[in-house]
Formats: structure tokens, C-alpha cells, sequence
């Protein structure tokens, strides 16, 4: 372990959420004089979040300029993933020379366990979620860390990785050598510099977030810093279908790389392929394959063409960080789902209901509608993050019969739609109505599926609190 955390004294922690109080928390117990701050108010934080920044220990500031922010004296600062590269306080780091590590650096610098973290503007939480369980039933102690929210999982790198210390409480400690398993964000990604996990997985790069980045090429090249301080031994594992991903493994990295690929490949590098419909995973050009289970297999939680994809990312890494594959196959099979990922919330009147509040963009929401056996009413609309709905509409004409938007975005996304040749829209003002409007214009053996292709945040505190209301309108009807 590189233990260098331990001779910075006087560490500024900006962003007081989750990932913030997290690492102050952490950076107080190893003896650190730490200053956590906020740009909000006390009023926006709120009582909840306020009680939580309390048992940190830390020194507490908001609303914070960045003088304030940055005290004399400040030797390190830790950014959560929700502050903008182009916050004032983190330009005033800059100018002043002080070192700017993401919590995920953080992480990886205490941590004493392998760790495998998983990134990709899709599939990133059901992946993730795969892989620690491939390991689990390998008999391989797993923790689940980093970006995933998935109602009650929810660990930050940071505390997971300080669990596996010899610097943490006994009471906190791990003691049976787990594996990290983490999702990673393109937001966590912006402070990285010897951020190398064993096994990294990239499961597609489609555009996301444009209103963060400068552009496209600005979100791949962030979501490509995962393999950049990785050494020859660590692993690779890239999407060969996806035509961003393929790039970026065919740039050269530093790490033995792993594809995967939904389609038949009997090519001889390594690889996690698809033949004859059974899943394929080889870690050498001269290697064995190994043939773990048939498609139609997989659990019901896995559905289209895009679980394809994360079942042969998870088998990949799972395999190459030392799991069976008989037990990686049975992980595949009993696979529960995710929250808020495809998720079944009810069927009334033979009409299901789909929860997939997850589904914030645009290619996550055609993989959505595509996944679906029947015909569908998609509700959509949301917070916009400067996206081009224009794809959805072929999508739209193959798979759903009506559309109801809500939200910010609803205009811009009717009139794109419109504009497109699919007519079949209505508006309203609730998530809850929209539920009702889909219950009575919905025919039997149809879904109605909540696949908004945007954010949350105009309407709802997260994508999991649209999700919960999603279920409670579902439930009520």
C-alpha cells in the first residue's frame, strides 16, 4: 500500500455529499487535519446531511468561497465527483500548486485489496454487480463500491477501500481479503493519476454528459483515463463492438488487453465472444476457451442484446481475476437484477410494468425499448443534458405504440420526435399521471416502461427517487 496519504496534514475535501464525507471521514481517522466544504447553503444540505458531516470530525464550511475553502497551509485537496473541473476553487488549487486527487485516488492509494472497477456510459451498475457476484459464488469475498446506487448498495471507494487497511479501526476492518469490485464515473475519473485497478472494464462510450464535458471526444478521452496508470500485468477489458471503445484499446495501452463481443468470433486473442449462442472466454491468444453457458440461460434479469454484452464483460474480468467458470456461470443464471435497471415493478390487467429509471440517455433508452418482447408506452422526459433525441425515433416507430413525456426536456423531446414521423405522443405534468394516462391507454400483453433518456433532477432528487415513485404510482393503481 502507498501509505503518502498519511504525510499530508492539511487536506481540503471540496463537495460535502456522499463521496465527500466519505473521504473526510476516512482522512480524519488516519489523523489529517481536514476541512470539509460546500458552495450550498446549510438550508439546501439540509438536517440529514448536516447530522452525517457532524460525525466526520472534520472542520465543516459552506456556503464556501474558495479562500475559505482553501486555508493556508492546504498541502492536498479531495474532490468528489459532482464538482466541475472548472469550479473556482478547484482553479485556485491549480494556480496555487496543490495537489487535486478525485476520491477514487484516494481510494486506490489505501487500499491493500485487488480491485476491479468497471466504467462505460451503460451497463456499468449491472455489470459491476455481475462480476461480485461471479466472485461470491467462486467462493472470492467481494465489496461492491464506488458509483453504484442501487436502493440499499451504496459504499464509496474510499470507505471500501479503507476496510481493507491495517490503518482502519478493527471495527471496521475486513479481515477475509476481499476484491473491490467498484463502479467507476467519467466524474471520478477527472482527478486521477496512479489510479491502476488490476482489472479494468470499459463497457461502451456513447454520447453523455455533453453538457459537462467540451464535447464527445472530451467525455471518451476522461472515460479512457481507467487503463492509463495500469502496468503490464493488470487487464484490460474492452468492448470490440463499440466503435469509441474500439479505439481507445487499439491506441495502445499499457495493460494486457481483453475483448469481448456479442457477435461469433472464433478469432485467436484474447477474448469473451459468442458462438453457436454459448458464452466464450479466452485469456490467451494460445490459450483454452472455455465455454461457460448457453444464452438462453441467462436470468430473466438479463434481457437483450445490451445483457449480452455485461454478462460477457463481468465473465471476462471474473475469469481473469482467478473465478471458476462453473461458478461464474451459475452467477449468470441466479443473477437477481438491479434496482431501477430493467427493473419488474408489477403486472395488472396483463400489463407489465417496467422500472428503468436508470435509463438517463439516449442509448441506453434504445437498448431499453429494444430489450422488450412486446409492444410498449414509454414514459420519457426529464432534465436535458444537451443530447440529440433525434435517434430515439427509429426506435420509437419499431417499439412503442405511444410515448408520454414529462419533465424539462418533454418540448424539445416532442418536437425532435415530431419532426421525425412518430406522432404518437402525449404530454403531462406528473410522473404520476403519466402512470395513470399509460394504465388506461394500454392493451393487453403490453409494457408500460418508465425509460426517460434524460435526468432526474428537474422533478426528482436523483434517478432513485424516480424510480420510488415510479413503483408507488405502479402500485397505487
Amino acid at each position: 500500500m502507498t501509505l503518502e496519504i498519511r504525510d499530508y496534514k492539511r487536506i481540503s475535501v471540496i463537495g460535502a455529499a456522499r463521496s465527500g464525507i466519505a473521504a473526510a471521514r476516512v482522512l480524519t481517522l488516519l489523523g489529517a487535519e481536514v476541512l470539509l466544504s460546500d458552495s450550498a447553503t446549510t438550508e439546501k444540505i439540509g438536517a440529514e446531511r448536516l447530522a452525517e458531516i457532524a460525525t466526520t470530525r472534520a472542520r465543516f464550511a459552506a456556503p464556501a468561497t474558495p479562500d475559505e475553502a482553501l486555508p493556508d497551509g492546504t498541502e492536498l485537496v479531495i474532490v468528489s465527483p459532482g464538482v466541475p473541473r472548472d469550479a473556482a476553487v478547484l482553479l485556485a488549487a491549480m494556480e496555487r500548486g496543490i495537489p487535486i486527487w478525485s476520491e477514487i485516488e484516494l481510494a486506490y492509494r489505501l487500499a491493500e485489496a485487488p480491485m476491479i472497477a468497471v466504467t462505460g456510459t451503460n451497463g456499468k451498475t449491472t455489470t459491476t454487480l455481475l462480476i461480485a457476484a461471479m466472485l461470491e459464488a467462486a467462493g472470492l469475498p467481494a465489496i461492491i463500491a464506488g458509483n453504484v446506487s442501487a436502493d440499499e448498495i451504496k459504499c464509496t471507494l474510499t470507505e471500501a477501500a479503507f476496510s481493507t487497511t491495517r490503518l482502519a479501526p478493527k471495527t471496521e476492518r475486513r479481515t477475509d481479503s476481499p476484491i473491490l469490485v467498484a463502479e467507476i464515473s467519467s466524474f471520478q475519473l477527472e482527478w486521477v493519476e496512479r489510479f491502476a485497478p488490476h482489472v479494468a472494464v470499459l463497457t461502451n462510450i456513447t454520447p453523455d454528459h455533453l453538457n459537462r464535458y467540451e464535447g464527445f471526444s472530451d467525455y471518451a478521452q476522461t472515460k479512457a483515463r481507467l487503463f492509463a496508470a495500469q502496468g503490464p500485468d493488470d487487464w484490460a477489458i474492452l468492448n470490440c463492438d463499440d466503435p469509441t471503445t474500439r479505439e481507445i484499446g487499439e491506441s495502445g495501452l499499457p495493460g494486457k488487453r481483453l475483448w469481448f463481443t456479442a457477435q461469433e468470433n472464433t478469432g485467436d486473442v484474447p477474448l469473451a465472444w459468442i458462438s453457436d449462442s454459448f458464452v466464450h472466454v479466452r485469456l490467451s491468444s494460445d490459450g483454452e476457451a472455455v465455454r461457460l453457458l448457453h444464452i438462453s440461460e441467462f436470468s430473466p434479469a438479463l434481457p437483450g442484446r445490451h445483457s449480452v454484452e455485461n454478462v460477457l464483460a463481468a465473465s471476462a474480468a471474473a475469469i481473469a481475476i482467478g473465478a471458476a467458470p462453473e461458478a461464474v456461470a451459475e452467477a449468470i443464471r441466479s443473477f437477481a437484477g438491479a434496482a431501477h435497471r430493467m427493473e419488474f415493478a408489477r403486472e395488472l390487467d396483463d400489463v407489465r410494468y417496467i422500472n428503468n429509471s436508470m435509463c438517463t440517455n439516449i442509448a441506453a433508452a434504445i437498448s431499453s425499448l429494444r430489450a422488450i418482447d412486446r409492444p410498449s408506452i414509454a414514459i420519457m422526459g426529464g432534465a436535458d443534458k444537451d443530447l440529440d433525441f433525434a435517434p430515439l425515433v427509429p426506435v420509437l416507430n419499431e417499439c412503442a405504440r405511444l410515448v408520454i413525456l414529462i419533465g424539462q426536456a418533454a418540448e424539445k423531446m416532442e418536437r425532435t420526435f415530431r419532426a421525425g414521423g412518430f406522432e404518437r405522443i402525449i404530454r403531462s405534468a406528473t410522473l404520476e399521471e403519466a402512470v395513470v394516462l399509460a394504465k388506461y391507454a394500454a392493451h393487453p400483453q403490453e409494457t408500460v416502461i418508465l425509460c426517460p433518456a434524460c435526468a432526474s433532477f428537474d422533478m426528482f432528487r436523483d434517478f432513485e427517487d424516480r424510480g420510488a415513485a415510479f413503483r408507488r404510482a405502479v402500485q397505487s393503481l
